[in-house]
Order: structure tokens, then sequence, then C-alpha cells
């Protein structure tokens, strides 16, 4: 079994190795390709081990004082309930082309709605391959029932993918038919894709994620206080699209602060691309999935989490986070399905 994606030398950016700090994998289709870049939201707490840093800067007595700057408080105790499965397409059968296939040919079988995928954007798909030639599958993803990540022209994937899925729309079904050039060449994979062969995938898009500017961060200020009890939420920018659900895959971005200081620490934004995640009870830190809860697509919302439900008293030393203070993330929910 081969999937489309390529293998890659290139070290992760420095804004992504940070972020890989936040999370551990998040085990589906929102992590499964840039499992660095999307740990900022995916990792419990541990109260093992060596503790990250010296203890916080301030007084730690110091008392919690975000009554005064934040809308609400979230109950963490109360259950989120069973999370809704996944809808997952049935395997399309792949008509294999007449012929030798010698220049990438692009079929969209269901058109889709919505913007047009561009170079730069993450599109999110299911997919099935097989050999041009005789029709044997290598791969799909509709038994694994998860999606698969694509940032176009990141070289991520086989080139076929990253030129054949431009213009894609969310919803679409497209067919490419892919020479061997902008597959695999003369380099045979796994035991079904042999030196020199054409391939042919049914491409189900689930959503196309435009990428974002990195000067649109917002400026947030986040003033430092005590260690607080109770997680604390704000809604800066309130969402008009549809309310995240258990269950489902979120893009995000988001910026992380110190509780104690407010400096801020880790920013997504600075990769241009939105994260993704699940939005489950172990799909992330506790604080953060609670503190999701209820926001809607096109949101922004601020959330102070107590230490307990972000890293504990281990701390974060890749981020300078020390043990026992809280986290504060300002989170932007830019996708959900």
């Amino acid at each position: 079994m081969r999937s489309p994606r390529r293998p890659s030398l290139r070290r992760a950016a420095p804004a992504v190795v940070v972020l890989s700090l936040l999370a551990a994998a998040c085990g589906d289709d929102a992590a499964e390709e840039g499992s660095a870049a999307t740990t900022i939201a995916g990792s419990g707490t541990t109260d093992s081990g060596e503790t990250a840093g010296s203890s916080g800067s301030g007084d730690a007595a110091a008392e919690c004082s975000r009554a005064d700057v934040y809308d609400r408080t979230v109950d963490t105790s109360a259950e989120l309930g069973e999370p809704a499965a996944p809808e997952v397409p049935d395997k399309p059968e792949v008509e294999i082309p007449d012929g030798d296939v010698t220049e990438l040919e692009v079929t969209d079988l269901v058109e889709g709605e919505g913007d047009e995928a561009v170079v730069g954007d993450t599109v999110v798909v299911h997919y099935v391959g097989v050999r041009s030639e005789d029709g044997t599958e290598f791969d799909n993803s509709y038994d694994r029932g998860s999606t698969f990540p694509v940032t176009l022209g990141a070289g991520m994937v086989i080139q076929g993918w990253d030129e054949g899925l431009v213009g894609a729309k969310a919803g679409a079904r497209r067919q490419l038919d892919i020479p061997a050039e902008l597959a695999y060449g003369d380099t045979p994979q796994g035991d079904v894709i042999q030196p020199g062969d054409a391939l042919s995938f049914v491409v189900d898009v689930v959503a196309v994620i435009a990428a974002t500017d990195p000067t649109d961060e917002p400026a947030v200020e986040v003033a430092g206080s005590g260690n607080c009890d109770e997680l604390f939420v704000t809604d800066l920018v309130e969402g008009d699209g549809a309310e995240l659900q258990l269950g489902e895959s979120a893009y995000v971005h988001l910026i992380a602060y110190r509780g104690d200081t407010g400096e801020q620490v880790a920013s997504s934004w600075e990769t241009g691309q939105p994260q993704g995640i699940t939005f489950v009870e172990d799909g992330a830190l506790p604080g953060l999935i609670d503190g999701m809860v209820g926001m809607k697509v096109g949101g922004r919302r601020q959330m102070a989490i107590p230490a307990v439900d972000a890293f504990g008293s281990v701390g974060n030393e890749g981020l300078g986070i020390p043990a026992d203070v809280d986290l504060v993330l300002v989170i932007d929910l830019i996708a959900a399905f």
C-alpha cells in the first residue's frame, strides 16, 4: 500500500518545531501529514518526570486576576458526550484510461462548490489509487475512515497531485490520471507500483482550506496573572459559520502565551497554514478542547487554561513554559467538518 505522499528530508521550520511541543499526535486525518505543526492541539498533561525550566517568574502566591478580563468560565467537569462518527463516502470505482497516460489528465466527475483550491491551500480528501494499466488498487483512505490533508505546492505528495488538485472545490469528485514522470517515475513503491507506472486516482474533496497571510496575525495583549483554578474564555470575534461539533476535524490558527507574564511563546500564523486538530475529548490539551466548545467557524476566542489542564507540574521546556504555570491561547477557528 502506498499513499501519494512523498518522503521529505527537509528540516521543519523553527515555528513548526515550537508548535510540535504543544501537543501529541492527534492520530487522525487532521494531523496525519503535518504532525509537528499540528501538535499544539494534541497532548494531555503529564505530572511525571522532570519539570521544565524554573517556576513562574511572578509571586507563586499571586492571586488570579482574570475575572475582570474574560467573559465567562467553563465547567470543565461536564462530560462532552460521545463524538459523532465521521462520514465516509462509499469508495468509488476507478475507470482506467484508454491507452497510455502520457500527460496529466484531470476529469471532474462532480464539480463541487465554493472557492477553487490554489497553490498554498490545504485540500482535505478521500482517495483511491490504482495502476492505470490494469486497475490494480494500491491504496485508499476510505477503508481507513480517515481523510488526507495536502498543502498544494508544498512537495508533500507526488507532482501529479500537486498540479491535479489545483482548481478543485469542496464537494468535488475528481479523477487524476498521472503519467509516471509526475508520479514515482522509475522507482517502484511497495508490491504493486512498478517502475514506469502511470497511476489513476479518484479523489473526493472534503474541504478546501485557504492559506492565510502571516501578517494577518491578530495583535492581542495578554495581561499576566497568578494561576487560576477555572478555565476562562472570551470571544474576541463571534463566528458566523457552523458550530464546531464533537468528533469533527477542525483547522485553527492559535497563539500561545505564558499565563503568568503574558509573554507570547508560539504562533501558528508564522507558517501561514492553519493547523488541524480533532475535536474529541482526548484530541488535544484538555483545556483547549473544553475551551472550544460552542465555537463557530470564523470565530476568535481567547482562553486562559489552568496549569492542570495544560502542561501541569512538568511544564514545557521547548516553549519556555515553567511547571505549574497557566497557558493562554487565542484560537481562530478556520474550518470544521
